[in-house]
């Protein structure tokens, strides 16, 4: 089960945040500093899998974005990372080539895509033809 995605930039500041699991908000705060502190610091040569708390995060960087996942430690780690690699994939057909100042001034498209293949925490939908095409239903009813 997915506990929680970060999209955080390298200075450390949260883009997206979507917790499956009740948290406090200062507990919240709290582990967005830690996993960023994690995942910045960590050298590249490393796998993007490592233990956090009784978790583990799964990470990915693309330019200069950090996503996160926190999972379940007997979860495999290689569906989530695929599942980054989707969801990256679907912003940037979305968005036309996504920057992180899309992120910014359309959150609301981008947790409206992110639930359109994450329920609950567990992966609903894994076609990204699938999400798209029901992107393009929510867009023309708007």
């Amino acid at each position: 089960m997915i506990r929680f995605i970060l999209l955080q930039n390298r200075q450390g500041k949260t883009r997206l945040a979507k917790y499956y699991v009740p948290l406090e908000d200062s507990e919240k705060h709290k582990v967005e500093y830690e996993v960023h502190r994690l995942v910045v610091n960590r050298d590249p040569k490393f796998t993007n899998f490592v233990e956090f708390r009784t978790h583990k995060i799964i990470y990915r960087r693309y330019a200069g974005l950090f996503f996160s996942m926190c999972v379940d430690i007997t979860d495999n780690e290689l569906a989530y990372l695929e599942c980054i690699h989707l969801f990256v994939e679907i912003l940037d057909h979305f968005f036309s080539n996504v920057c992180e100042l899309d992120l910014v001034f359309n959150y609301h498209k981008v947790y409206l895509i992110l639930d359109e293949f994450i329920l609950a925490g567990e992966l609903q939908e894994t076609s990204k033809k699938a999400i798209i095409e029901r992107m393009g239903e929510l867009e023309k009813q708007e």
